[in-house]
């Protein structure tokens, strides 16, 4: 059976989507759409634009979103069995698998990128990636940090989580965790404390969004980051997606639960080639590739 799994932030490059521009009628016309629904030429800064424009969370957003759902709709040979997005990833695969149209989808995405800038800017908090530490130890020791927010954020693969939180937390940490023993723990150079409770604004903000989008029964079950189970009922599907900004990405848990359900392929759709690297540490034997 074949997976589809689509990335998040992180992932974007210089040029991103150019090639699919100039070789499809159909990505052409999408990429024109999200122009004109957007109010500004994302498609000039994904082609033409820097490192630097496309780190700002409002471009890099929709940018991944836009080159990971026009990949998907051009294909020819689109079908797959059961789908996951990693974090900004799930609003991708939610729209490809038919959950959300393409033009809501992209309002949403860019929606959450304002909301979360804006909740990055009212409490100033990060995340750091800890490497070499089991799960359960990387939970103790964030649950043991008193009086500062530090949570598991992203459970990546194996031996791969990320945390997020306040300024101090996370330097707290970051000791604490290389005295259990981790391989490396090291801030991220990014503008918040994304899926933790820092993001309530943001949640709340978007969540009177998502209430007032349209949902449909997906072609296949979504695997969500919010509780790694999958779903095709869209009232479920819109309340996990409300539940995700302030939760945990439960990425190896949902890929395990792909593979337990029969996935033994997994097709990375959009820039980059991220998941397809922590599939292959979740599971050695899982084939991966890029569409």
């Amino acid at each position: 059976m074949k997976a589809y799994i689509f990335p998040g932030q992180g992932s974007q490059f210089p040029g991103m989507g150019k090639a699919l521009y100039e070789s499809s009628a159909e990505a052409r016309e999408l990429f024109d759409r999200a122009n004109q629904l957007l109010g500004f030429r994302i498609t000039d800064l994904m082609f033409e634009g820097t490192d630097e424009d496309l780190k700002q969370t409002k471009v890099t957003q929709p940018a991944v979103f836009l080159h990971s759902v026009v990949q998907a709709l051009v294909l020819p040979d689109f079908a797959p069995d059961m789908a996951a997005g990693h974090s900004l990833g799930e609003f991708s695969a939610l729209v490809s698998c038919g959950a959300i149209r393409f033009e809501d989808g992209l309002q949403l995405v860019y929606q959450r990128a304002l909301a979360m800038q804006k909740a990055c800017e009212i409490n100033p908090s990060t995340m750091a990636a800890v490497l070499g530490l089991d799960d359960e130890t990387v939970e103790r020791v964030c649950a043991s940090i008193e009086g500062e927010v530090v949570v598991p954020a992203n459970y990546n693969c194996p031996g791969q989580l990320v945390i997020s939180g306040s300024m101090r937390g996370i330097e707290i940490a970051i000791e604490k965790m290389k005295e259990a023993g981790a391989k490396r723990a090291l801030p991220l150079p990014v503008g918040g404390a994304f899926h933790s409770p820092l993001m309530e604004p943001a949640r709340a903000e978007l969540a009177q969004a998502i209430e007032k989008t349209a949902f449909s029964s997906p072609r296949c079950p979504i695997y969500q980051n919010v509780n790694a189970q999958p779903s095709t009922d869209p009232a479920t599907i819109q309340q996990n997606l409300i539940a995700q900004l302030t939760a945990p990405v439960r990425w190896t848990q949902s890929v395990e639960h792909m593979i337990a359900d029969g996935a033994t392929v997994f097709v990375e759709c959009g820039p980059g080639k991220v998941l397809q690297g922590l599939v292959k540490k979740i599971s050695r034997e899982s084939e991966v590739m890029g569409v």
